[in-house]
């Protein structure tokens, strides 16, 4: 691991509570993964205690093995097992006994299968709206190695937010991703979810890994170009020896400035933007809420957003 010592503004929350415990018997119980689990997620404690509101879980897809090798995840790559064609039904069930009103759903890669998990993906999206229409879904998908109808799949199945991360700069894409992940294709999925919808989309930028600023102007300028709505900024944060070491811990007053360069200078609806924010991260997820939802303002659901997650 990075010799570099982590600063103070680093601080993690430790998993705790009832909360936490529920809905991680919940995942047991149904035979769920989820993405904060899997990938270490810093805010894991925070998000499943719930202690500003009812909890979240973003639930991992198509098991906990994925058939590519990025070079910052710490989700295990190979051995791909058959899809559960139970599962669908069960993150339905899982969500309205954890008693969730915004989904996140995110999945491995699948590139072993024919169309990639898609129509599983869409099939889970289609069952938790079935059960109940008021809930919002927002999915972090792969790119489907820019497989059109794939991504059509997903439109067609109507979740309120589509995500797809960028990852990183287009210099840096590898070794941090994998050979089979690039920056145009990343882009070309979020370009074709506003070309074939009104569907609002999101990304995700990691810092601290060695990203020059103009870089990231640019990196943001593109996404801008490609119609995105919503960006999270965060510190990207080795999960093991093996992983990619940490450049530098990018410090929250750069953080700051990059969140009023995306909102005030490159005009995204929102941004989120600091050292513990990850692509699934509840500000976000509460901007997305009070304008779908409530019909708010972006000014005043940008505001409502910050308040509640203490920022």
């Amino acid at each position: 691991m990075s010799g570099r010592r982590k600063p103070d503004w680093l601080k993690m929350r430790p998993p705790s509570g009832r909360r936490f415990t529920d809905i991680k018997q919940t995942l047991r119980d149904r035979d769920l993964h989820t993405v904060c689990e899997e990938a270490n997620c810093p805010n894991m404690g925070e998000c499943w205690s719930g202690t500003d509101g009812p909890g979240t879980a973003t639930f991992m897809l198509m098991g906990d093995r994925c058939s590519r090798g990025c070079n910052f995840c710490d989700v295990q790559t190979g051995g791909m097992e058959p899809l559960d064609p139970d599962e669908p039904a069960n993150v339905a069930a899982a969500v309205a006994e954890i008693g969730l009103d915004y989904v996140v759903l995110t999945s491995v890669d699948r590139d072993d299968l024919p169309d990639q998990g898609a129509s599983h993906f869409a099939e889970t999206i289609r069952e938790i709206k079935r059960r109940d229409p008021s809930i919002l879904v927002e999915v972090l998908i792969p790119d489907f190695q820019g497989d059109e109808d794939a991504v059509r799949e997903i439109i067609d199945a109507e979740p309120d937010v589509i995500a797809h991360n960028i990852e990183t700069v287009e210099r840096l894409q590898w070794p941090v991703r994998d050979r089979r992940a690039n920056y145009e294709q990343t882009l070309s999925v979020l370009e074709q979810v506003k070309r074939d919808s009104d569907i609002y989309t999101k990304t995700s930028v990691m810092l601290g890994l060695g990203e020059y600023d103009h870089e990231i102007y640019r990196t943001l300028s593109d996404l801008r170009e490609a119609d995105v709505d919503v960006v999270t900024l965060g510190q990207y944060l080795q999960p093991s020896r093996s992983h990619l070491d940490v450049f530098e811990y990018v410090h929250p007053d750069a953080f700051e400035t990059w969140r009023r360069v995306a909102e005030e200078e490159l005009d995204f609806l929102y941004c989120a933007s600091g050292p513990m924010v990850r692509s699934s991260y509840k500000a976000g997820e509460l901007f997305v809420d009070a304008v779908v939802r409530d019909g708010k303002s972006v000014e005043q659901a940008r505001r409502e957003a910050r308040t509640a997650a203490g920022d």
